[in-house]
């Protein structure tokens, strides 16, 4: 919004608001959203912190989990309403409003946000740690990635909605051929020229599986105090980066990575999301005075995924993020060999001593804040190597 205000005000007095330039670049603008979030995020904390226990919208807690965490039953939840909050003014406020690519991520971030508020709302008026059916939650976090999957395939081979609308026209008259444009391809890091052609429907179904798998992944692992947003902060942050080179025609020549025009403006996004992270934490940090919930966790993953599928670093996302892949797996694992061990010999049986993986350690004796700590550590490690292979080929 800024930016066009800034346009017309500097047509109108060209000589005099000439500094109003430096309202199109793209780095001021991620700097002030990063700063905006942050600021909207820390003043209107304490306020949404007392509106939420004034509701009675305290985290309920299983009665098979971790028994250190009953302590916490009666924290405020849903606090990543606070998170989508500063994210939505701040990016609003400085990002362009033609740009294509903030406009499909934020509809995935809110549409995700909006199944999470129904989950943690159905945990809290229905007292039901369960919440949502997982059936039911699947079902909206499909529908909207999938949506955002088949607009992403032919979105990020063109340079405008009109092209958009033409590549998927001659798509449908070609009798649903599965050619892309290479820049669609999977991209493989830290070679020069390896990656695989997907075609539309492989396109759409990695799409689909990074967004919602993301999705997914980030709730698992908000489980500890401060446990999940610091990554997601500096997972968010370096893709960040990746969008500024791969929207740049110069960086993105440099690097071989492809010129996706439009891109850039997702750094806006991302500088946001670390803002309002960075913001939350200060509330969320150990001893947390709210929680996430449901409504922050499913979004921020829903908006990592879609930002790695435009940015064509899928296999990136997964090792910068590979705490949230740890994560979801060790559920996956602990869960698929109960299952089958129960199924031979009627005793279900487990690999971790709980899972997800956190919790297994706080079983071994780690105290809360040490995981939280180490994770971070080991998510700013694979930070550094994911964005080493922009240069490393």
């Amino acid at each position: 919004m800024l930016v066009s205000l800034a346009a017309w005000l500097q047509s109108l007095y060209p000589e005099q608001l000439g500094f109003l330039r430096v309202f199109q670049y793209i780095t001021f603008r991620a700097v002030m959203a990063a700063m905006t979030a942050l600021l909207i995020g820390l003043a209107l904390g304490p306020g949404v912190i007392r509106r939420l226990t004034a509701l009675k919208i305290g985290q309920p807690v299983r009665e098979y989990g971790m028994q250190s965490h009953l302590v916490k039953t009666g924290t405020p939840t849903m606090g990543g309403v606070l998170i989508l909050l500063a994210i939505a003014v701040s990016t609003l406020l400085w990002f362009n409003w033609n740009n294509r690519f903030v406009w499909i991520v934020m509809v995935v971030t809110f549409g995700f946000g909006a199944i999470g508020w129904v989950d943690d709302w159905r945990k809290v008026v229905d007292k039901n740690p369960e919440g949502m059916r997982s059936g039911e939650k699947y079902f909206w976090q499909s529908l909207i990635g999938l949506i955002a999957a088949i607009y992403l395939a032919f979105s990020v081979s063109e340079v405008s909605a009109v092209r958009v609308l033409e590549l998927f026209g001659r798509w449908v008259a070609s009798g649903f051929s599965n050619d892309l444009p290479p820049k669609a391809d999977l991209i493989v890091p830290f070679f020069k020229t390896v990656s695989y052609p997907l075609g539309v429907f492989g396109f759409i179904f990695m799409s689909y599986f990074v967004i919602v798998g993301a999705s997914n992944a980030v709730n698992l692992t908000d489980g500890l105090d401060g446990l999940a947003i610091m990554p997601v902060v500096l997972v968010g942050a370096a893709l960040g980066l990746f969008a500024y080179a791969t929207g740049s025609s110069v960086f993105s020549k440099y690097l071989l990575l492809p010129h996706i025009p439009g891109a850039g403006e997702l750094l806006i996004f991302c500088a946001a999301m670390a803002g309002a992270g960075l913001a939350f934490l200060w509330f969320n940090a150990y001893p947390a005075q709210v929680f996430m919930g449901d409504v922050g966790a499913l979004a921020l993953g829903g908006a990592l995924g879609t930002i790695a599928v435009i940015v064509r670093q899928e296999i990136v996302l997964g090792i910068m993020g590979g705490i949230f892949v740890v994560e979801a797996l060790s559920v996956m694992i602990q869960v698929g060999w109960f299952k089958y061990t129960k199924k031979k010999t009627g005793t279900g049986q487990r690999i971790l001593l709980m899972a997800p993986l956190h919790h297994h350690y706080e079983k071994k004796g780690w105290e809360e804040t040490q995981v939280v700590v180490r994770f971070w550590i080991i998510t700013m490690l694979l930070c550094l190597i994911g964005l080493a292979s922009l240069k490393l080929r």
